[in-house]
């Protein structure tokens, strides 16, 4: 029996896919895993796999043409099968109304070229500045690694673009001389403004400004077609471990990044070592930590040369600027409120031991105040929540994240799905996001989507502190040193290790005897590490 195949959603954003190019004709045979088509989303152009095998019978979108999410992009099914029933309707439009949609298209096309052409030299290509992250507005030059004159090959790293998370290495999708620099080393330039201008050698960019073609759009909006560029950019132009040089299927994909999974480490079993779904859900990561990621405990500020009676300025980072600015809104915009308890870690301390006995294992405490944090909030749904306004979502994910102090400030890695990783897969996974924190090697999808975050300043010997609520979390965890002191156990004077806990939570959201009942689970979670098992 024929199967319908609709535009598939590939991010949490798009709402419409262009076919950039069709892998498969008409007639031709599909096996399960073959590459179908490639699709370009409003952040990326990526590769559709087909998941049933047949005959390609029908294409619904012609390459080169866009779709709303959905709608059908094409019909598999058995070789010489009536599949007329299946597109009819609106959902897959005829041919001739697909003729008469290009006609203007096509008018419009033109007149934003000729446009473009009369204010930008043929050959001439203008770079700018990426949107990173979902929330950069600005992007800083921490460094260029080309000059004014030097010859650019794609790919080729054009300089260090610090966002509001992360400094990033941001390269060249184009080949020629680099005949202009928009933002010297060292300053700033809002998302879309020139960064750079790449052409023939000799060609005179003056007059060139902002490019004006993006603002032309037959289907949307200047604003929206501009920052769908950019995303495509900004997704295509990552730091060298970014996950566009790995050969994967958007399943697989989409699987990888739900489950934490770190692809550059997953071996591919499909054409040419390609990754595909089999292989993200057979895969199991070494517990040993990468061999450049270093200990666990956190970086503190970069430290500053005393001089008597002499005031020395630091001038603020792109990271810090924002750190103080999501901070601000997060104390002033939320009701805090916290809760603290104490932990008696004994039994975690023995279970951690034995733990670590096995071949190959080494897990921290913060290791397992993750795990246990994140099975607490599969019983309290109400902490794993964002206020919105007018409503409260329920995260339908448990996505932690894991305050690591770096030079500049503070990041908050996130670790997707936490709850269904085990110990040595958070192990590895903090100790490799840690690492690569501290080098400026995170990725900006690695820093989004938490529900929840853990603060932790125990290796430094604080006792208790609260946090500053990371929104669009609820609720932020504080996590103290593991003290001996005296505790009374059954009626008698002994000593604890004792662990305390602080718990910031937003009112609007966690109510006080919510956040006590999750507080009360994640006690019997830690001070009973068994009942994690049940």
């Amino acid at each position: 029996m024929a199967e319908v195949i609709t535009m598939p959603r590939l991010s949490d954003t798009m709402t419409e896919g262009k076919v950039a190019k069709w892998h498969k004709k008409v007639g031709d045979k599909v096996k399960e895993g073959d590459i179908l088509a490639e699709i370009e989303t409003d952040k990326a152009v990526q590769d559709f796999e087909s998941e049933v095998e047949g005959t390609l019978l029908y294409v619904g979108v012609e390459e080169g043409s866009a779709a709303a999410v959905d709608l059908v992009l094409a019909i598999i099914g058995n070789e010489g099968e009536d599949i007329s029933g299946l597109t009819g309707g609106a959902a897959a439009p005829s041919a001739a109304s697909e003729d008469k949609k290009e006609e203007p298209k096509t008018e419009s096309n033109t007149t934003a070229t000729e446009e473009t052409s009369a204010e930008v030299p043929a050959g001439v290509e203008v770079i700018t500045m990426p949107r990173l992250s979902d929330t950069m507005t600005e992007g800083k030059v921490a460094k260029w690694h080309k000059n004014v004159g030097d010859t650019v090959k794609e790919g080729d790293l054009l300089a260090e673009i610090e966002t509001d998370k992360a400094v990033q290495d941001f390269e060249s999708e184009f080949n020629g001389i680099l005949l202009k620099q928009g933002v010297q080393e060292g300053g700033a330039a809002p998302v879309d403004t020139v960064l750079a201008i790449i052409g023939p050698d000799g060609t005179d960019v003056s007059a060139v400004g902002a490019p004006k073609a993006a603002a032309k759009s037959t289907d949307q909006p200047a604003e929206q077609k501009s920052e769908t560029k950019t995303e495509e950019k900004s997704v295509a132009s990552t730091a060298n471990s970014s996950s566009d040089r790995v050969a994967i299927s958007p399943l697989a994909k989409k699987m990888a990044q739900e489950k934490g999974v770190d692809i550059n480490s997953v071996q591919g079993s499909g054409e040419n070592g390609r990754i595909v779904k089999k292989d993200i859900e057979n895969y199991q990561p070494s517990a040993k930590p990468a061999a450049s990621a270093p200990t666990a405990s956190p970086a503190a500020q970069v430290a500053l040369s005393f001089v008597q009676g002499e005031d020395t300025e630091t001038p603020n980072s792109q990271v810090r600027n924002i750190i103080a600015k999501r901070l601000s809104e997060s104390k002033f915009s939320a009701p805090h409120y916290y809760l603290m308890v104490e932990i008696n870690m004994d039994k975690a301390i023995e279970a951690r031991k034995e733990i670590n006995s096995l071949p190959d294992t080494k897990i921290s405490f913060n290791d397992m105040v993750i795990k246990a944090t994140a099975v607490a909030l599969r019983k309290h749904p109400q902490v794993n929540s964002s206020w919105a306004g007018d409503k409260v979502i329920h995260r339908g994910n448990i996505n932690v994240g894991v305050a690591v102090a770096i030079p500049d400030g503070l990041v908050v890695p996130v670790l997707k799905n936490t709850d269904q990783m085990n110990y040595t897969q958070i192990s590895a996974a903090v100790k490799d996001m840690a690492g690569r924190a501290k080098s400026k090697g995170l990725k900006a999808n690695e820093m989004e989507g938490s529900t929840f975050s853990i603060s932790n300043l125990g290796m430094f010997g604080i006792e208790t502190f609260t946090s500053i609520i990371n929104q669009p979390n609820a609720a932020i965890l504080s996590v103290g040193a593991i003290i001996e002191k005296p505790i009374v156990k059954n009626g008698q004077i002994v000593v604890g290790n004792i662990m305390k806990l602080s718990l910031a939570c937003d009112h609007r959201v966690v109510d006080g005897a919510t956040g006590a009942q999750f507080l009360q689970t994640l006690k019997t979670y830690l001070e009973s590490p068994l009942t994690l098992l049940l």
